[in-house]
Parts: C-alpha cells; structure tokens; sequence
C-alpha cells in the first residue's frame, strides 16, 4: 500500500487560520467517489470487501479516493485530541429565559415549559390543507380536559390508523413494533385519571413514539436489525422513556431506523423501507425514519430519536416536522443503545417547537454528575416565549463562504466524524459480531461495518485531534455571532427504488448531501434545531438548521419559535 499512500493535509496551527469575511481558506466540498449500489451489485460489493484477499485493497481505494487519508488518516496536525466534546457550563445570558429548579420532577419540569408558552400558538405550517391537520401536545390535552373525547378513544382511533399504513397498499413502514393490548392498557389507565380530574401532566394520554435504539418495555430493542436484541435484552426503560411514563404519555411502539443507524435513506430491508408521508415514493431519512415519518403522518404529535450524524434532525427536515438535538450531555443517555459514545444524543421530533419543548422540558434529568465526567450539571433554563416582546439582538452567521464568516474544513469535519462513528459503532458491536452468522445483516449494513471496520486507533486519534481544531474554529465564531444558520440538509427527499428494497442501498453521494451540515452538532457536542420552513417545486419540504452555543437550547428554541410564525403569517396570508 506504500506506493499508493496519499499525501496529507498538513494543517496550519488554528490561530493562523482566517475565519473572516475576506478569509482565502479553501473551501473543500465533499469529493464523494462511490456509485450508487443496490440489489444483486450491492451484494457483490459486500463479498468483495469481506474477502481475505481482496478486502483490504479495496477498502483502501475507497476511502483513499474519498479524501479520508488525505484529510484525516494522513494529515500532520499539532492539536491535541479531543475524545469527549463536553463542554463546561456558562451563564449565557440568554434574554427572555427562566431558571428552572434542579429538584423539580418530569411532570413539574413539563408545566414550568407550559407556563412559557404563548396562550395562542401560531398557525401549524401543513394548516393550509383543509383535510389535514397535525394535532398537538395541547390540543389533546384541551380534548381531553373538556371531555370532548378520551386517551382511550383516541387510542382505538390511532391502532386502526397504524394498522392501514402499516399495509397495503399503502405499507409505509413506520413501526418496528406496537402491541395492542399495552397502547389499551396505558390509554385505559390515563383515561381513568382524566375522568377523576387527576391528569398527570398535559402529556398524560399524549401518544408519543420511540425510536427502537431506545429502550421501552415491552418491547426489545432491535437497533433496526432482526439479531441484536437476543444479545442485549431490554430490561428496563431508558432514561428518557421513564421521564415520558411519568408524565402520563401513552408509549405507542417502536418506530422503525435505518439498520443499526448506519445510513441515511432509512430503508431497512428486514422491516421495510419508511417512506414519506408527503410522497411514499420518496425516502423519510435516516437514521431516525420511522420517528420522522410518525409524526410528519399525524399519528402522533412527538417521538424521539437519537441523533448521532444527523439522524434526528435529517428526517425531520426530510419529512417538514421540528427536529431538536440538545447539547451533548444535557439528556442522560441510559438506556440507548451503545452504538455510539461521543457523537450521538436522544433527540426530539414534533410538528411543532413547542411541543419539541414541552418534551425536552420532561426530558431534561440534573442528575448528580455528568455520566462523561465529574463536571456539575449545568443550570436548566427555559425560553420564555409568552414574552410580550420578541428577542432582539440575536447575531447570526451563516455557514460556509459568506460575506460574514468563513467556516474552514468542514469536509474534514465530516470525514473526521464518519471515522469517530464508525469506529466506536464497530467496537460497540465487535463482541456481538464475533457470534453473529453476517447472513442475519443486511448487505447495505455489511458494507457499512466493513468500512467501519477498517479504521484503526491512528485514525480515531488523528479525527480526535480535528474535533479539537474545528472545536476551535467555532468557538471563535461563537465570540462573534450568537446563532450558525445553515440549510438543514444537502438535498429534499429522493426516491426509493425498488431494486433497494431487499438489501438497502449505498449512495453515498446523497447521503453526503444528506449530512453536511449536520455534522457540527454530533461531532462538537452542540445544539441544533431545525424547522420546516417551505418546500420545493415537487412538493417535499425544505428545512432551516440553528447551530447553537453549548447549553443555548432556549435561544434555538426562541429562533425556532420566531421562524416558526412567520412561516405561520406568510400562509395565514395566502390561504
């Protein structure tokens, strides 16, 4: 391999490097050499990379072509690594914030976030189309509080409507699993504490979804794959899923993922490809498909995710609803399955930032010590948006090569970030793997472990090392603006073809367009919201992504918020 080494970025130290308006750093865009593969190509690409013999050369060629020796294996840097992108706690100063006692529970922490909000809500953006309309957190809490319906009624209503998309014709994939006699036997009980006048909170009979990377009794966490739950039994709820049951929210099953959360369509060939509600032709996203597509559908209001390289907010956009990924280590992360450590964040989806925030707020545990350090949780504030006056002042930079702020090596940034992802996704599953027959894998998924696979530690160290240095980058940018705002992806949703449909697909092409701009909220641990803001000449939605500073989850909610009704005045104004 000597002779085919290539050649390395050598890196100039950071406080040489111009982040100016006039800055001549080049702007590397993603160099993605892999065609499109799937059905019987796909399978012969899989057996070529396992191979003994012709593996590793061609693994070599593939990640050499696509810039990762270049900019990552190769490249001479003089940062230290950065292994943890935590962040230590300060006061932000955030106008129009709330401080939150540390003590209160989920369900106190839920009305201190219904206190903030605004007594009327803006117009919800699918509000146009007269058929349809997305119901949320507090319209079933209104419902149910005046006795106009019941969880339990309303939990009839939503297994029926499972069972017809989950179908033909329309077989749209957005469940793992859902058990009938469990949804019947929460919305009986929730139902039970209405009619008493007793409800727990205004999430209590709330039907809410969960990713299956999370644990949620009685089901087993599948990670999208038909094996990794007969390993790592679920035992008990995750973290995140204990705070939604104790404020009354009614668990409706498990939503479908891309196969281990290692792709970006969200075809699964075990479980079915999720597909768009607003064109089933088109793909939802991944990783975090089936929480997405939910939502987007109207069958519940909110869901989670886990957002380890987009996963999150990549559908979200993909399918017009909130995507919101709080700062790395505001959640406690028991529960979720390990597939990665220092990248991925349980994450909120919602048809609207108010209900992203009312679960965020049930969500958000100060629990004694941070679980990657020894470090003091930080102070939890909430965003006053019933303020009578909007925030101001708020500095935005926009991401790339703009006339305000230049953003260097943001293709390294994501180069990096595939190599930290996938090597701790290949160790996670490494003691897994050694008993696994690979036949139980699909092949988009075989492909994917065997680049994964590949990494070695110089590699993982070197990626730790661009953490440090574009961690740098935007703190530097982050003393000049408050907010990065960004396109939330690359592309709008394509289509599934049907030749992806039993062994996924590689394409690696879209789902680099997929994660550009993703990737600063995985890999430097920081907040991001994104919100649907229109769409594009075919009808799929277009969304906008806020990049915040560590710990300003109440300015993105604020912005998201303030989007949010504008969007709602420009269609009041049309329709």
């Amino acid at each position: 391999m000597g002779l085919l080494k290539a050649k390395g970025v050598v890196y100039k130290p950071v406080e040489e490097v111009d982040l100016g308006p006039d800055s001549q750093e080049l702007y590397v865009r993603a160099n993605v050499k892999a065609p499109r593969m799937a059905g019987f190509l796909v399978k012969v690409f899989a057996w070529f990379l396992e191979s003994r013999i012709f593996g590793p050369f061609l693994l070599y060629i593939l990640i050499r072509n696509n810039l990762v020796h270049k900019l990552v294996s190769n490249a001479e840097l003089e940062e230290s690594p950065v292994f943890v992108p935590l962040h230590q706690f300060e006061e932000l100063n955030e106008p129009e914030v709330k401080l939150i006692d540390s003590d209160l529970s989920p369900p106190q922490r839920v009305q201190q976030a219904i206190e903030c909000l605004p007594l009327s809500s803006p117009t919800p953006l699918d509000a146009s189309t007269h058929s349809f309309r997305r119901w949320t957190i507090m319209d079933y809490s209104r419902a149910y509080t005046s006795g106009k319906t019941t969880p339990y009624a309303v939990a009839k209503r939503l297994i029926a409507a499972i069972r017809r998309s989950s179908t033909p014709p329309m077989d749209m994939a957005f469940f793992i699993n859902y058990d009938v006699e469990d949804i019947l036997r929460q919305a009986t009980e929730s139902t039970q504490r209405h009619q008493r006048g007793e409800p727990i909170s205004c999430l209590d009979g709330v039907p809410v979804a969960i990713k299956d990377e999370i644990d949620c009794t009685p089901y087993p966490t599948t990670g999208g794959t038909k094996w990794l739950h007969k390993f790592r039994p679920c035992k008990a709820d995750a973290y995140c899923v204990m705070c939604l049951r104790a404020c009354g929210a009614i668990l409706i099953g498990k939503t479908n993922m891309h196969e281990l959360g290692a792709g970006t369509s969200g075809i699964n060939p075990h479980y079915g490809a999720t597909r768009n509600p607003y064109d089933a032709g088109k793909i939802s996203g991944g990783s975090s498909s089936g929480s997405a597509a939910v939502v987007a559908s109207g069958l519940c209001p909110v869901s989670l995710g886990v957002d380890g390289g987009g996963s999150v907010r990549m559908p979200a956009a993909l399918c017009g609803v909130v995507g919101f990924k709080p700062t790395f280590g505001r959640i406690p992360h028991a529960g979720v399955l390990p597939l990665n450590w220092t990248v991925g964040m349980v994450g909120v989806l919602a048809g609207t930032i108010e209900d992203a925030f009312i679960v965020y707020a049930a969500l958000n545990a100060q629990f004694p010590l941070n679980e990657s350090s020894n470090t003091q949780p930080p102070k939890l504030y909430f965003p006053l948006l019933s303020a009578s006056s909007p925030i101001s002042n708020i500095k935005l930079a926009r991401y790339g090569e703009t006339i305000e702020v230049t953003i260097p090596e943001i293709e390294a940034m994501r180069l990096a970030h595939y190599v930290t992802i996938g090597t701790e996704s290949s160790t996670s599953l490494s003691s897994y793997l050694e008993k696994l027959n690979f036949s139980q894998l699909g092949w988009d998924a075989r492909v994917a472990l065997s680049v994964y696979g590949s990494f070695n530690a110089t590699e993982y160290v070197k990626a730790q090392k661009l953490r440090n240095r574009v961690m740098q980058f935007h703190k530097k940018i982050f003393t000049k603006a408050d907010v990065i705002v960004t396109p939330t992806v690359g592309v709008t949703a394509y289509p599934i073809f049907n030749d992806a449909m039993e062994t996924g697909e590689l394409d690696y092409i879209n789902g680099a367009a997929l994660v550009r701009y993703q990737i600063a909220g995985n890999f430097l641990g920081l907040p991001t919201v994104t919100v649907p803001v229109g769409y594009d000449k075919k009808g799929l939605p277009i969304g906008l992504q806020f990049i915040g500073k560590p710990w300003s989850e109440p300015t993105l909610i604020h912005m998201a918020f303030a989007m949010q009704v504008d969007i709602s005045h420009y269609i009041s104004s049309m329709v």
